[in-house]
């Protein structure tokens, strides 16, 4: 029987009773799905009804086949080695008894003898050489999220689930990753916001409050049909609009041909040539007939205003953030950063940055770009002043901003409404909301209390607020991209298209630093 996972009527709340996913109805096969949609929505959740780590409220999951999870939190207990994480310490102690000459027969017709180079080969796919006494104590972060993938696939399920498995990786880390499912020809169920990862993908599901849809071919073909989409939507909102204005322009028409045939008539009542009853009759009629059309034009009015609201709520939800900002007036030929033959660290016999010369002049975009540990977040340290350089000079010409994946400028305990104003003290309360409404923080949407947002209101809060009223000239963003879902993702990328300073960024993401116009690359390591 081929292997499947068939998702029927699925429903999940949380504790409190908020509805999460509702009445889903979902199918995968042997093939690769990328499991895309805001954050919140439920992807996550919906892998570990998968998993059977959460049960669900209504609704059933029937799997055919055996199942793999990603898990994201690898452990670090100081014995734990490579190969208990893949499960094979006991039959490697068997080999070893084997080849020393220490095993019976029993042991010997046990033995996997192919488990070594097995074992080997499933690091090699994720670009890992460690032996199976490794201890992952000594393992990065990215490290080890690769090891424990590598012990994943080692078990050769028919279906892997992978949640945002290239978060935090640098760039080998996630080249690894995406190799490695672009050679995946099983099952494989990813949440992701990785554009390169998703382009490895046969299928694409976009999870929504309204259900899953499901988009056939990569993230190219999704970026494409969701591109017809906005077509089609932006070509409902134009017939809608046109339905409205010829509706204004019928109710206006009997308007006045009612005015001219009650002239008419008052002329006659003047003249005396009609009979009272007579126009006492016609009267009736005319008051009749005219309320009618009233009631008519007013019902036919508020449909067509509600195709039109409709039609607008689609357009804004699948048109991309673009917007106008205010220049910063950063002249091409000034010199924004300098540093000269700069060294620094944290232990003096270990310097994370040795004889760096660097200059950013006018609006240039520079992304920094190197392997963990090499000295990216150091650097920015140095260029903001947290850190002072062992050797050599910086200097930082012009106001800037950091936006850090916490963006800790804002003050959690408010609302964005509040943040703007004590960031921006000479803006006025309309030049306020209309800095925020540009970054789709419209109305109510203002007064959120900065703690409760998810990580892409986070981020979009904190480039309103720096970019709303006077941007300053460089903009410094340390991997902006990390758990935020794509619409966010583009919603930022919008933003910083619209800005005219210099960047500063720090990202493993290529598809956002291609989006944003990076004009040069700084390699560190």
């Amino acid at each position: 029987m081929p292997a499947s996972i068939t998702v029927s009527r699925l429903g999940w709340s949380t504790a409190d009773g908020r509805p999460v996913l509702s009445n889903l109805d979902l199918s995968f096969g042997g093939e690769r799905t990328g499991l895309v949609g805001r954050n919140g929505v439920g992807k996550s959740t919906l892998l570990k009804l998968i998993a059977g780590e959460l049960l669900p409220n209504a609704g059933t999951i029937a799997m055919a086949g055996t199942l793999g999870v990603l898990r994201q939190a690898v452990q670090t207990d100081p014995r734990e080695t490579v190969a208990d994480l893949f499960g094979a310490t006991a039959a490697l102690e068997l080999l070893c008894r084997a080849e020393s000459g220490d095993a019976d027969a029993e042991d010997l017709a046990r033995a996997d003898w192919t488990l070594d180079q097995r074992m080997a080969a499933a690091l090699g796919r994720l670009g890992l050489d460690a032996g199976p006494g490794t201890r992952l104590a000594t393992l990065s972060g990215g490290q080890r999220t690769r090891m424990a993938l590598a012990a994943l696939v080692f078990k050769e399920p028919d279906f892997i689930l992978l949640d945002e498995p290239t978060n935090n990786l640098d760039r080998e880390g996630r080249r690894a990753v995406v190799d490695l499912l672009a050679s995946w020809r099983s099952g494989a169920i990813v949440v992701s916001h990785d554009r390169e990862l998703l382009e490895t993908m046969d299928a694409i599901v976009e999870l929504t409050g309204l259900g899953a849809t499901r988009y056939g071919g990569n993230f190219s073909h999704y970026r494409d049909r969701k591109a017809l989409e906005l077509a089609a939507a932006q070509h409902d909102l134009a017939d809608a609009e046109k339905r409205l204005t010829e509706v204004a322009e019928r109710a206006q028409e009997r308007t006045e041909r009612k005015a001219r045939r009650d002239r008419a008539g008052q002329a006659k009542r003047r003249k005396g040539d009609i009979p009272r009853i007579q126009l006492n009759t016609l009267r009736n009629r005319s008051e009749n007939s005219g309320g009618d059309q009233a009631r008519l034009g007013e019902r036919q009015r508020i449909e067509a205003a509600d195709d039109v609201a409709s039609a607008r709520r689609r357009v804004e939800i699948l048109q991309p953030l673009s917007m106008v900002l205010p220049s910063t007036g950063l002249p091409a030929g000034k010199t924004i950063v300098q540093l000269d033959q700069v060294s620094a660290g944290y232990a003096s016999s270990r310097p994370v940055i040795r004889d760096l010369s660097l200059a950013i002049t006018g609006p240039e975009r520079l992304a920094v770009t190197g392997p963990n540990g090499s000295g990216k977040t150091t650097l920015l340290a140095l260029i903001t002043g947290r850190l002072a350089p062992w050797a050599g000079t910086v200097r930082l010409a012009v106001e800037h901003a950091v936006l850090d994946q916490q963006v800790s400028l804002l003050d959690p305990r408010v609302s964005i409404r509040d943040n703007f104003r004590r960031l921006n003290p000479a803006a006025d309360e309309n030049a306020c909301r209309a800095s925020l409404a540009r970054f789709m923080f419209r109305a109510d949407a203002a007064l959120q209390i900065v703690s409760s947002l998810s990580g892409g209101q986070l981020l979009r809060a904190g480039l309103a607020c720096v970019l709303g009223i006077t941007p300053p000239a460089l903009l410094i963003l340390d991997e902006p991209t990390n758990n935020l879902d794509l619409e966010s993702i583009a919603a930022v990328e919008g933003g910083l298209r619209a800005y005219d300073g210099a960047l500063l960024v720090v990202s493993h993401d290529e598809a956002f630093l291609q989006a944003i116009g990076i004009s040069r690359r700084l390699e560190l390591g």
